[in-house]
């Protein structure tokens, strides 16, 4: 089976390469350091502990971990690689030199052989569960210890992932080490081969998130310039089509509240033009964050147009509203606003991370809209109500605060392995 795997590998590896090479044309950043896809690059000086997070989520989710990894084991290079150009950009403004970042390769075996000779791993660590054969095939091979880190297998997935098993059976049984988020997770690894005794209940470390020192001065400055005197509402992460709903939204939004202002965080750099575009197309009066330009009474919309603003936003802010929920996206992160006791809505597309939603939504911390006039609604009686948004927000801090520890006991399941 994976002879075949690899066949398909092969005639996929050219469309796949083509794809990314392609948004270059829209983001110039898909290009730089392409070659790393192919699993070249520097080679790290030491053996090295490998973290993979494969976008801007997990990156942030992946956080504490590294953290504490960096801290100890402070002599052991430590190698975080990711899939997308926003999640590289991330992980280098958090971690800056500490750690090596680069993209995994495209899983060939070629690719891989490349990628493990220059960062020489002696310990793999890949959040959720992303599944990479070849990768996994590898650690076998070279006897490195791969650990999935708050490992996930939902219901619906088990089958599929039954039929894939014959790709990594054997590292499946012996070298893989699952730390899976629940006890129904790990029950569903084992059903599919996981050996048991490699196989526990860690938690989910994205409940171990927590911001920057100096978020709540940031969150200050942000509000001096939206203006104290109005009500302020975000929506960070949003998307296409997404956005056409967001907008409905705070129109209906500001014939109860004319002042009300939107704070519009897109997900992805290459949208913050359109998104500009589609404001002057609607004639929309809004200001962009890159331009510097003060807020107005008569500004509807602030776009931020850059990466790495949304949290303070969210520290600036009466409501949040987090997106890719609106639309089949499957949600962004809902820890975020919550950490910081920001009454958070979203729509109905969280299957990115169904549990974490649900226990939030069953606590009072976040509210669930279907379209605009909901979300509308929702937006106005919380803008009407500081009492609802207070209790809200520490509900949300209270669940988190709860389920927090994961990376403490994920500690304790790596040091073990680590020669």
């Amino acid at each position: 089976m994976r002879f075949i795997y690899i066949c398909i590998a092969y005639l996929l590896a050219p469309i796949v390469a083509g794809a990314l090479a392609l948004r270059g044309f829209r983001d110039r950043s898909h290009w730089r350091d392409f070659s790393q896809r192919f699993g070249f690059g520097a080679t790290v000086a030491r053996r090295s502990i490998w973290v993979h997070a494969v976008s801007v989520g997990e990156v942030q989710a992946a956080a504490p971990l590294v953290e504490a990894l960096l801290k100890r084991f402070p002599d052991i290079p430590l190698v975080l690689t990711t899939v997308t150009p926003t999640g590289r950009a991330r992980a280098q403004a958090l971690f800056g030199s500490r750690a090596e970042v680069r993209y995994v390769p495209i899983d060939l075996p070629g690719s891989v052989r490349r990628f493990f000779n220059r960062v020489r791993p002696q310990l793999a660590v890949i959040l959720e569960t992303e599944i990479w054969p070849n990768l996994y095939h590898r650690c076998g091979r070279l006897g490195v210890p791969l650990v999935l880190a708050s490992a996930r297998i939902s219901p619906r997935s088990v089958k599929s992932y039954r039929r894939l098993v014959g790709l990594f059976r054997e590292t499946l049984s012996n070298g893989i080490f699952i730390a899976a988020q629940s006890l129904a997770d790990a029950e569903r690894f084992r059903s599919i081969g996981a050996n048991p005794e490699h196989t526990h209940v860690v938690g989910n470390i994205k409940f171990d998130y927590s911001h920057p020192a100096n978020i709540e001065a940031v969150g200050k400055t942000r509000r001096n310039a939206l203006g104290w005197d109005r009500p302020v509402w975000v929506a960070g992460s949003t998307h296409a089509r997404e956005e056409d709903i967001l907008l409905t939204a705070h129109r209906d939004l500001r014939a109860r509240f004319p002042q009300a202002l939107l704070v519009l965080v897109p997900r992805h750099p290459p949208r913050f033009g359109e998104a500009a575009a589609a404001l002057t197309d609607l004639g929309v009066k809004f200001v962009t964050f890159s331009s510097g330009a003060a807020i107005a009474d008569d500004t509807e919309v602030f776009l931020v147009d850059t990466l790495g603003e949304l949290l303070g936003f969210y520290a600036a802010s009466d409501v949040a509203f987090v997106g890719g929920t609106l639309v089949p996206i499957g949600g962004h992160n809902l820890l975020e606003p919550l950490s910081l006791g920001l009454p958070t809505l979203c729509g109905p597309n969280t299957f990115n991370a169904a549990d974490i939603a649900k226990l939030l939504v069953d606590c009072g911390a976040v509210r669930v809209v279907h379209d605009a006039a909901e979300l509308a609604a929702a937006i106005g009686t919380l803008f009407a109500d500081p009492a609802a948004r207070t209790q809200m927000g520490a509900s949300g801090r209270t669940a988190i605060e709860d389920k927090r520890g994961a990376v403490r006991r994920l500690m304790n399941f790596l040091e073990p392995l680590l020669p």
